[in-house]
């Protein structure tokens, strides 16, 4: 069995290497070998042995002609000034830096064709990704639009739906309009398998795809809470999204373990306090199943200089935090638009891809 091309991005500006490795990810998923590396001082370890590999895509300010002696069958190279792309040398393309990434990533492929045969594209079948909490307060949909807008980034698409009984998440949006056709209301009580389709006109964007508010509570409306499970599995079927994310309020009920069982990754949101690591030792002693595979675990709101309960012996963590994402006090920064530049929340994204 031959083994998958190596594929190696090496720049010191995390932002600017999350998207391409997004791209790289979704386009060839498990057909290659991907190495990133961000770090200087390990950059210069890293070559120091004999290397092999179908591509490399480096900074121009990483790049030294010690390269060449290493067995890498395409090498280009990131600038910051535009130029003709000639280098003088053969071995190697010259890219402009700033270009979209996604001429940068087209330019890289028809020039390594031959060493990517093999790699096909694999399309992925659409996810589910339900995030939650097991207290309010934490910021989980802080996390869940961010999520959103970092998956768009890397060039997935996203449905968002936002599901609590009473629904208040437009406020970070730039369209605040809710639903308020009667058809779709009718549609929404007596759902059909194809509930996605039947709703699918009402369906907005704003970066990414979402479900606008209802123009009530579920009680007033009649609607019931499993509504919100139906439409992320029809529109599952349909395969027109990447990721379905379920941004689902802090409530423990047979609806809730339906969402939890129905979803491919489940993010958990917590926060440093007593009372919300508390709520999740809770949550984590009901569900059946929990692992690393399918769960994640965030803490938001992170502020180093305060008591940190996950990590006190008073409080003893019955789960593992994946990431940590420090605390946003500029109301305008938690929007989508903004989330999506997050470092942390970049990464956050590539633990469900």
């Amino acid at each position: 069995m031959m083994a998958n091309p190596k594929v190696i991005i090496a720049d010191t500006d995390v932002n600017y290497i999350a998207p391409l490795q997004y791209k790289f990810i979704n386009e060839y998923l498990n057909n290659i070998d991907l190495e990133i590396i961000t770090d200087r001082n390990y950059f210069a370890e890293y070559f120091s042995e004999p290397k092999s590999a179908a591509i490399l895509i480096v900074s121009e300010d990483l790049y030294d002609n010690s390269i060449k002696r290493h067995d890498i069958k395409n090498v280009f190279v990131m600038s910051e000034n535009i130029d003709d792309g000639a280098t003088g040398d053969l071995s190697i393309t010259k890219l402009y830096k700033y270009t979209s990434i996604m001429e940068i990533f087209s330019e890289v492929v028809a020039k390594s064709a031959s060493e990517l045969v093999g790699g096909a594209v694999e399309k992925k079948e659409t996810q589910i990704v339900l995030v939650t909490s097991a207290c309010g307060g934490v910021g989980k949909t802080t996390i869940a639009m961010g999520l959103a807008a970092s998956l768009v980034a890397g060039y997935q698409k996203v449905l968002y739906i936002n599901a609590a009984m009473l629904q208040n998440f437009q406020y970070l949006l730039e369209d605040k309009e809710q639903i308020t056709g009667a058809s779709i209301y009718s549609a929404l009580y007596s759902p059909t398998d194809n509930v996605f389709l039947d709703i699918k006109s009402e369906i907005k964007n704003d970066g990414f795809d979402y479900l606008p508010e209802f123009k009530a509570a579920l009680p007033s409306l009649g609607i019931d809470f499993s509504i919100f499970l139906k439409i992320a599995l029809s529109a599952k079927k349909n395969s027109d999204y990447d990721f379905i994310i379920i941004d689902a309020e802090a409530t423990f009920s047979e609806e809730k373990l339906n969402m939890l069982d129905a979803a491919d990754k489940v993010i958990l949101v917590t926060d440093q306090s007593v009372a919300a690591v508390n709520s999740t030792n809770y949550l984590v002693n009901n569900i059946n199943g929990i692992t690393a595979q399918k769960y994640i675990f965030i803490c938001n709101k992170f502020e180093r200089s305060k008591f940190n309960a996950l990590l006190a012996t008073e409080v003893i963590s019955k789960f593992s935090i994946n990431e940590y994402i420090e605390m946003i006090n500029d109301v305008d920064l938690v929007k989508p638009k903004n989330l999506e530049a997050n470092n942390n929340m970049r990464k956050v994204a590539f633990l469900v891809m």
